[in-house]
């Protein structure tokens, strides 16, 4: 196998009453890093996720298998890992929470 880089791009469109905004189109990689510092390791959302209990958990989970394939496709920055290990497996009172909230 090759590994070449395939190129991909986000667009997100919202329409309204003025059609003639331009909509903006992003490297994956940009709206990764912006999905991952606003959710993923975002300390404030890592609470309210463990606050929802299981719903949460699953949350969490959902975002985990989500980066896993997203870094087997283009580039995840290692800061992302490190972090997310740190804040999730590596903090004992956040790691116990998610056991207890999904077995």
């Amino acid at each position: 196998g090759s590994n070449k880089k395939v190129a991909l791009s986000i667009v997100e469109a919202f329409t309204g009453a003025d059609d003639s905004t331009p909509i903006p189109v992003r490297d994956v990689e940009d709206v990764l890093r912006l999905e991952y510092r606003s959710k993923l390791l975002n300390p404030k959302w890592t609470e309210a996720m463990l606050q929802q209990g299981s719903g949460g958990a699953y949350e969490v989970s959902q975002r985990f298998t989500a980066m896993v394939g997203w870094a087997a496709t283009s580039d995840v920055d290692n800061f992302v890992f490190e972090q997310a290990a740190e804040r999730y497996a590596l903090d004992a009172r956040v790691a116990k929470q998610l056991r207890k909230s999904n077995p």
